[in-house]
């Protein structure tokens, strides 16, 4: 299977900019992934809690011969290979999070994976890093990035220089 798929990335502990760095490269390396595409890095405000500092956020796309599951494995082994701890507390401080947003057309719904990822049509530090590689993208159901980046509020989501 060869498929397109796209990843969020961000982090808000640490030098997060060079673990970002790190773990494209990290990715790059895995002989079923090639980077196909990647986004400036933003900062974003935290929400949910927002007693935190800012986040750095961006998006790769990758062509892959892994399966969702399984391309899913090697992002959750990327980061616990930097420091993650899934601890079961949402929204909070993280060294790396790896978000699998879109795998080709694959729908899936089960109690490891959601494809694609329910909220990335709400969620400006998703959508801004996904137009930079791809603005015509179609997010099944909700339109294309370009048209839901109109209709959202994207303060607190800013290119790094």
């Amino acid at each position: 299977m060869n498929a397109r798929a796209l990843i969020g990335l961000g982090g808000n502990l640490g030098n997060v900019r060079q673990t970002l760095e790190s773990a494209i490269e990290r990715l790059a390396r895995h002989p079923g992934i090639d980077i196909a595409g990647r986004s400036r890095f933003y900062r974003t405000s935290p929400w949910g809690v927002v007693d935190q500092p800012d986040f750095v956020n961006g998006a790769v796309a990758v062509d892959t011969t892994l399966e969702p599951h399984a391309l899913l494995d090697v992002l959750l082994e990327t980061e616990r290979a930097f420091g993650r701890v899934r601890d079961g507390m949402r929204w909070g401080p993280r060294t790396l999070d790896l978000d699998l947003l879109a795998h080709g057309g694959a729908i899936v719904h089960d109690e490891r994976l959601e494809l694609p990822h329910p909220r990335m049509a709400q969620r400006a530090f998703v959508l801004l890093p996904l137009s930079d590689i791809d603005p015509t993208y179609e997010i099944p159901g909700h339109g294309t990035v370009a048209s839901l980046l109109e209709t959202l509020d994207t303060r607190g989501c800013e290119p790094l220089p």
